[in-house]
This record gives structure tokens, sequence and C-alpha cells, in this order.
């Protein structure tokens, strides 16, 4: 009589989980649910971690232009020292294998993980602040799609750590591995130039103060600086004003490099451009110094390939 009244508990138990793993709604922006994950049923695995997977060439290195989220900008770069802390949920397995926005094919089972403004591939730790776990993820898609979020994780990987819904972690960009990975897909010969610190903002207010402006160009800048013209290159933001002036200076042979105050970011950019010197200081930012400049026509976001 107890093996069949145990029987019976544990398949009410089941039964009760398989009505909670078909409520996940996936109906939002690009599959996304608009609510979080946190009914996501995970898939256990035992397999190691996969470096070859991780590091291996992307159908193509993926940046993108600026968008917004609910009203809220996001500007993807390319950020070597990117370290932030976060809520992460868990990417819906309805989505396997669909494409993601670098062309891969999402894959449940591996280690992997959106985020809304690091470059894919990118590799990044994730470490769950609840247990101190932590895994090696390839950031391969763009998401989530919602300002509450700065991460959804592969149900695989957040098995991995201990997830088993929406949980505060901390997600680290590894250098070396991402500029491995980088150079891997865009078959570079020699090793890339680290980008310079560049951390990416996570959202834009009205408000919009110039504080600083540096000293003028040398004789061997690429790109001259002018007296007006329409466009902005956007290099980075900080949220030290020290570490923007010091950019800035820096930035001076490209143009009239000022750092703008909006909210509590500063924002580190070359102004006063027309379309073909706005165009010049954009290739000569990605082929010099390794970043991803945004652009700005007019004080609006404009895809940085449209000049």
């Amino acid at each position: 009589m107890k093996k069949i009244i145990s029987l019976a508990v544990l398949a009410a138990m089941f039964a009760g989980c398989t009505d909670l793993s078909t409520t996940t709604d996936t109906s939002g922006v690009n599959g996304y649910a608009a609510d979080g994950f946190g009914e996501e049923t995970l898939i256990t695995t035992d397999e190691s971690l996969n470096n070859t997977y991780l590091l291996a060439p992307a159908p193509k290195y993926y940046v993108g232009s600026a968008y917004k989220v609910e009203d809220v900008q996001y500007i993807p770069v390319e950020d070597l020292t990117y370290n932030q802390t976060g809520i992460a949920g868990i990417i819906p397995a309805e989505l396997n294998g669909t494409k993601t926005s670098n062309g891969e094919v999402f894959d449940m089972n591996q280690m992997v993980a959106t985020s809304k403004t690091l470059p894919l591939p990118t590799i990044a730790r994730v470490t769950n602040l609840d247990n101190g776990q932590s895994v090696v993820v390839r950031v391969n898609n763009r998401g989530p799609f919602v300002n509450t979020r700065i991460m959804d994780l592969s149900p695989a990987a957040a098995q991995k750590i201990g997830m088993n819904g929406q949980t505060k972690v901390q997600v680290q960009v590894m250098a070396n591995e991402s500029v491995a990975v980088k150079n891997a897909t865009i078959g570079a010969t020699a090793p890339a130039q680290q980008p310079a610190v560049q951390p990416a903002p996570t959202q834009t207010v009205e408000t919009t103060t110039v504080v600083t402006t540096t000293t003028a160009p040398d004789a061997a800048a690429p790109v001259a600086q002018t007296a007006g013209g329409d466009y902005s290159v956007q290099i980075a933001a900080f949220y030290a004003q020290d570490s923007a002036d010091s950019l800035a200076a820096r930035m001076a042979k490209y143009g009239n490099a000022v750092v703008v105050q909006e909210g509590d970011m500063y924002k580190v950019r070359i102004v006063n451009l027309d379309a073909a010197q706005a165009r010049g200081v954009i290739d000569a930012l990605r082929n010099n110094e390794g970043m991803a400049p945004g652009l700005l026509r007019n004080g609006r976001w404009v895809n940085a390939d449209s000049i």
C-alpha cells in the first residue's frame, strides 16, 4: 500500500511540473516573453564547458545600431571592460533552432546568452550572485527586449549556475577570449588591438549639457576639425567624468572631441561634422581603435552606415 501511495504522489508532482512548463509566454518581441521566464523548464545537461564551440567563428561579427526598448535607448558598442550586475532570465526552450542576430542557430544545450549591447559573438563570465556559481557563455543574440533584465541565458547555462528563474547575476566580458572569437569571425590574421574603455550606456534622457571640450586636433589627425555640421559620432559613455575627459583628450586627433552629459552619464563625441567627415571618423575609429561608434544627426540616432 505504501508503494502505491508513493507512486500516486510522484505522478501528481510530475503533472504539476508539466502544467508549469506550458505557461511560458513567447509572444513578445522576437519571440521573447514580455514578463520574464520564471516558469521556464530547465534542460538538464552534464556537458562540460565546450571551448571549441565558444570560440568558433560566427557567420558574421555583429554590433548593430542604436535602438529602443520601451522608450529606453540602447547603443551596442565594443566594450572589453564590461562588468555589470543585474537580473538575468532564461531563454525559452521553444526558441531552440532559431536564428540569432549574428546568423548562428540557437542551441539551448550550449552555453550561450543574449545581450542588449555587447557585440556578437562576445565571451563573458556570468556569476549567480545568490550562490557564487559561474559559467562562461558565448553571447550570440540580442535581447532580452525588456528593461528589467540585462541578459538571458540558455537553459543549459542557467542550469549550470543553479538558476530556476530570474536571478541577480554579474556579467563580465572576458577580453582575450572575446578578441579571439572576433578575430576568428572576421578572419583577422593578427591579434586585434583592444578597444579603448567604453562601457555601454543603458539609456538616454532629455537633459543634455556639454561639460568638456578638448584641445584642437593635431596635424596628423585623420579627420580635420570643422566649424559646423549636422553629424556627431559617439565614441563611448561613462559614469565617471574623469574617464570621459581622459578619452576625449585622446580622441581629439579625430576632430572636435567633447564630453556631453546626459543624466548621470558622460558621453564622448566628435561633433560638428558633415557627412563625409563623419564617415571618415567612423572608419578611422573602427580601423585604428577597434571601436564601434554610434552616429547622430541633429541629435537623433541614425545608422552609422547610412552615410
